[in-house]
């Protein structure tokens, strides 16, 4: 097993990060050809999933999840804290905090259009953001 931590520095509410390209430098580094790479972000303002890195497809996305969980309504997290955050709670809730990809050959086995993205939907954004990245194989 190899464990590494991926850092990552959001600048705005809505930013989806592509860290593709971190996760494979840690597959790298782990020499494991086959197995699991399992990604978790430590933070409950932002969320992990696979989508096609493309303008039209993250436009979709942000608007998707923007109809999930309004600006516009109350929100009793934002009544009990202040902080206006509410929504981003809720949205990393529904696209969740982890994913498991499969390694074959050394690399992922993501599809032709798939990368591997984090997305930030805290309303407070500007921050680094921690994604534990472990790597297990046979």
């Amino acid at each position: 097993m190899y464990r590494k931590e991926i850092h990552v520095t959001s600048h705005r509410e809505g930013d989806i990060i592509n860290i593709t390209e971190a996760v494979g430098t840690a597959i790298q580094e782990s020499r494991v050809q086959e197995g699991l790479v399992h990604l978790f972000v430590q933070h409950s303002t932002a969320a992990l999933t696979t989508i096609e890195f493309e303008p039209g497809v993250l436009s979709d996305l942000q608007r998707a999840l923007s109809v999930l969980a309004p600006d516009d309504v109350h929100y009793a997290h934002n009544a009990r804290w202040g902080d206006g955050n509410g929504r981003s709670h809720v949205k990393a809730a529904l696209v969740g905090p982890s994913i498991t990809i499969p390694l074959a050959d050394g690399t992922t086995m993501c599809g032709r259009w798939q990368q591997i993205v984090l997305l930030e939907l805290d309303v407070n954004a500007g921050r680094e953001r921690t994604i534990i990245c472990t790597i297990t194989g046979n």
